[in-house]
């Protein structure tokens, strides 16, 4: 299949791997979603639709822009409107395939759970004639200030390859649905950081029909840089930020000292994790960046789903579609 146009192939091992990973992904969300999640025309969020349908009583959490505003005003108890969800709807995601997501100590790296993710997305709404497409960051061309010469020479020979977002347009089938999993499982990832706040806002940008967005990333960048361009797209689309985390950005095994790059600069540095102090301080900051993140998100009005690459990502995800069917049916019935 070729390339879309600004990708950068993978080295034969790099596609081989890819490949594989995503077949295998395959089977797994195959058999586990089609099997628990067999019935109603869903995907991993309840497509907000845009014909009528029945009232109910306003519940905390509520979309307060689907306020049924006559039942409201005859009962003195604030409804809300259901809506029927629209058979052919529009997917877009934002895949964040920076260097920091080439990282993992668990049981996948977590790019792999980034192909995961958008698998699932893609196996839940191309379906029906939906169409599907993405953007997909893949770090700066740029080197960080600080940047050692190797990766100063890996970013000038990315410079070189092409674009750091591809855009690959949304279309509607299987066969293109499987296209484009695989363009983005062969998509190298290269040195630097992508701007997740420009990459977001590629999603609103030519204006769309309201429809469903997806942004898949770890979220290390500030939360500063992309909140405001999340609560943007949720003033039309409904948002799912799909949050993607390794047990050792949580905390720190005591393994004596460690020599620690980062995957996107390429600074080095030395930490004595035999120190229970700085492990504690550690974890405390990490809980306090996840916080923040879920906050950001939260205010924002999007879904938020967090998958680890520790845990059953899939298992994961099929609750996360329970409770989104349950949050969309509660109350319509007594």
């Amino acid at each position: 299949m070729s390339q879309p146009v600004g990708t950068t192939p993978a080295p034969l091992d790099e596609a081989a791997r890819a490949e594989a990973v995503l077949a295998r992904l395959q089977l797994l969300v195959t058999r586990k979603l089609d099997g628990l999640l067999q019935g109603d025309y869903v995907g991993l969020l309840p497509g907000p639709g845009t014909e009528a349908g029945e009232s109910r009583e306003y519940r905390p959490g509520d979309d307060v822009r689907r306020m049924d505003w006559p039942v409201t005003a005859r009962t003195t108890l604030p409804h809300v409107r259901r809506t029927v969800a629209d058979r052919e709807l529009e997917t877009w995601m934002a895949i964040d395939l920076s260097a920091s997501l080439d990282f993992g100590t668990a049981r996948w790296l977590k790019r792999d759970l980034v192909i995961a993710a958008a698998t699932a997305v893609t196996h839940l709404t191309a379906r029906g004639g939906n169409r599907i497409g993405a953007v997909v960051g893949t770090g700066s061309a740029v080197p960080e200030k600080g940047s050692s010469g190797f990766f100063k020479k890996r970013a000038t020979e990315s410079e070189a390859a092409g674009p750091s977002v591809v855009r690959m347009p949304a279309r509607p089938g299987r066969k293109e649905a499987q296209g484009l999993l695989r363009a983005i499982a062969r998509t190298r990832i290269r040195p630097g950081r992508t701007d997740l706040g420009e990459l977001i806002d590629l999603l609103n940008r030519p204006p769309r029909r309201r429809g469903v967005a997806v942004i898949v990333s770890d979220f290390l960048a500030p939360v500063e840089s992309w909140s405001r361009p999340v609560r943007k797209l949720g003033v039309r689309h409904d948002v799912l930020a799909i949050e993607v985390v390794d047990p050792r950005e949580l905390e720190l095994p005591d393994v004596g000292v460690l020599t620690l790059a980062d995957p996107e600069t390429g600074d080095l540095h030395e930490v004595q994790t035999a120190d229970a102090d700085l492990r504690a301080r550690y974890a405390a900051a990490a809980g306090e960046q996840r916080a923040a993140i879920a906050r950001a998100l939260r205010a924002a009005g999007a879904a938020h789903l967090r998958l680890r690459t520790d845990t059953d990502w899939l298992l994961d995800i099929v609750r996360f579609v329970a409770a989104q069917r349950h949050a969309r049916t509660r109350g319509t019935t007594r």
